[in-house]
């Protein structure tokens, strides 16, 4: 082969890769939670998956690009592992229509609807569509989809840029003889593997077979081995395919290379050892392009089904060669914490209704969480830690999906006034949950940028910032207790306290600004801590929204009331100014020293007196536009 021909498959394979990981972030992006319900119904059982997988295979004609669909689908978390096994092992059915395509019109078919279904041929009309979808579409969705078609072509051409690359070989007499050239079955099916591997094709290497066996020299002792090595090879592109992807997509491309090792080890032990004894007819026959179609059909069949109803086997093989790791276990667990939200108990709204509160408190929880690690990196930065927080940001992303997904369904069914307040609760606190989560990604991120920079805080910025987060947490901490007990007493003790928030707010920025004027503190870092303690701010709002929620339980109506002005008018105002108080000296930061070590002058009688009118004009402020707060 040619330096040429080498870049070629070179190029093939880069645009192969891409084209697979472009593809698996837009069926992310785009499904949705929809084409994830379409792959449930369709593989809800190994034999309607393996049914799936040959129809498919069969109308692409490329087990290759069946299989590396479904390394996508995993890799994108669309598809399970378990649901991959039965599309996978019926690819292996499908791809002997190719076969018999070729016994029947040679290894090129003039018709042009069978053209058209190569993909090859249909990849480049796809990839026409797709790009003038993202350069004239208004609507976003409909460039994200545009963006899938585009990127399946650009997977298909990298494919046959591949196969084409090394096409020339199929004609080189030196290289179809290798096919041929060995009569130990062993030699042979190892031919039939690397051949296969270098065309990237096992239907290519199939129809190189049957256009010998038309020279009536090959009998089928000689071809059968050959037919199984290609039956191993038939599985490289799923291992390309997996290249950089997840964990669990390289277990599904490893799916396919095991059950072909498997099903050709067990026919080469069992065969030839009887051959011996017996003597097959067939193997004195002479090959043609029929017979081989028809002995790769059977074995292909026969395969399927003794392997599939133990495909539970095959499944626990990949996990051993690639084990399952404790963030893997973690994200099953999850997954299997929303399986509560089954579509069926949508038949019994009540109950229905009873699991998303019991989803949301896991929700709360993981919210909780999230701040907690974050206040902590935002001291000391952890590597582990600032993982486990981008790991929980998108694992309570997932709960507001579902959540959302689930509640709509439930919406118009006939609850109780009780009821009633319970779900608007759910739906209103799961975007605030989501949203403190986001808050301490935020952290987590200014965190990592320092460590990144190699920047740090002051000590005496981290006494204030601890104060700080231990403020936040703790008014998180009320507002989680008060949300999963239901408990309005303590979701009324969230006001205070974030009251005291604002008010650290706005200290913490001034002292810092006061170090940076003074030149012990950058400019940088006092624009990171502007971003830290803007998110702790707005984490405590989130905190105070879902409180107001959780306070209308009590209510007969659903319209949002003004907490404060109830609560003034039930007399508890004065005690929620006097719990203020009490916070304050709580969280009190520590005393300002200057460089000589001396604490800051206290403040004159009359600064006094115009902090206190401040508090008296912010106090009023609040009672006059309480309510929920857009962060």
């Amino acid at each position: 082969m040619s330096i040429i021909g080498f870049l070629g498959i070179v190029g093939g394979l880069v645009l192969f890769l891409y084209g697979i990981q472009t593809l698996g972030d837009g069926l992310k992006k785009v499904s949705g939670g929809k084409m994830e319900s379409i792959l449930q119904n369709l593989t809800s059982n190994k034999w309607k998956a393996a049914l799936l997988g040959t129809l498919v295979t069969a109308v692409i004609q490329s087990s290759g690009a069946t299989i590396v669909m479904v390394v996508g689908f995993v890799n994108s978390q669309i598809m399970t592992l378990e649901q991959s096994v039965g599309v996978i092992l019926g690819a292996n059915i499908g791809t002997t229509i190719t076969a018999w395509l070729l016994s029947t019109t040679g290894i090129q078919s003039d018709n042009l609807f069978l053209q058209l279904l190569r993909p090859a041929n249909f990849s480049p009309i796809i990839g026409i569509i797709g790009v003038f979808m993202l350069m004239m579409a208004r609507k976003q969705r409909t460039r994200d989809v545009g963006g899938i078609m585009t990127s399946f072509a650009v997977l298909m051409i990298g494919m046959n840029t591949m196969s084409t690359a090394a096409s020339p070989l199929a004609d080189d007499p030196s290289f179809t003889g290798l096919l041929t050239a060995f009569s130990n079955p062993f030699l042979g099916l190892c031919v039939g593997l690397v051949v296969t591997v270098i065309l990237q094709s096992s239907s290519a290497s199939i129809g190189i077979l049957q256009a010998i066996s038309l020279t009536g020299t090959l009998k089928m002792g000689s071809a059968i081995p050959v037919l199984m090595g290609e039956n191993i090879g038939s599985a490289i592109t799923g291992i390309l395919g997996a290249i950089g992807a997840s964990r669990n997509a390289r277990r599904a491309a490893l799916i396919q290379l095991f059950y072909c090792i498997i099903k050709t080890t067990t026919f080469m032990v069992v065969f030839y050892p009887l051959n011996a004894v017996v003597h097959f007819a067939i193997m004195d026959q002479t090959a043609t392009p029929v017979t081989i179609a028809v002995f790769h059909s059977v074995f292909n069949i026969i395969a399927v089904f003794v392997v599939l109803p133990f495909s539970e086997f095959l499944v626990k093989l990949v996990r051993k060669a690639i084990p399952v790791t404790e963030a893997e276990k973690e994200e099953a667990e999850s997954k299997k914490a929303l399986q509560i939200l089954d579509p069926r108990y949508v038949a019994s709204p009540s109950f229905a209704l009873e699991q998303c509160k019991k989803a949301t408190d896991e929700m709360a929880h993981y919210a909780q969480e999230a701040v907690r690690l974050s206040t902590s990196l935002a001291l000391a930065y952890s590597e582990e830690e600032a993982a486990k927080v981008d790991k929980i940001e998108r694992r309570v992303d997932e709960y507001e999906d579902q959540l959302n997904s689930y509640l709509v369904q439930i919406m118009g069914m006939n609850f109780t006034t009780a009821q009633s307040h319970l779900l608007t609760l759910i739906y209103h606190s799961i975007g605030d949950f989501e949203r403190m989560t986001d808050h301490a990604l935020n952290v987590m991120q200014a965190a990592q940028s320092m460590e990144a920079k190699g920047l740090s805080f002051s000590s005496r910025a981290r006494e204030e910032l601890a104060v700080y987060g231990r403020a936040v947490n703790d008014i998180v901490a009320l507002t989680v207790r008060g949300y999963q007990d239901m408990d309005i007493t303590a979701a009324a003790r969230t006001e205070p306290l974030e009251s005291v928030i604002d008010g650290l707010s706005l200290e913490v920025r001034r002292r810092h600004a006061r170090r940076v004027r003074k030149g012990k503190c950058s400019v940088e870092l006092g624009i990171v801590l502007e971003d830290i303690t803007t998110d702790y701010e707005r984490i405590g709002d989130h905190c105070t929204n879902i409180s107001v929620f959780l306070s209308q339980l009590r209510d007969d109506d659903l319209e949002i009331h003004d907490y404060l002005d109830r609560l003034e008018d039930e007399g508890k105002l004065d005690d929620l100014r006097t719990k203020a108080l009490e916070l304050e000296k709580k969280y009190a930061l520590p005393s300002i020293r200057e460089e000589t070590g001396s604490e800051e002058k206290p403040k004159k009688k009359k600064d006094e007196k115009k902090d206190a009118k401040k508090e008296s004009k912010k106090s009023d402020r609040k009672e006059k536009g309480a309510g929920r707060k857009e962060v």
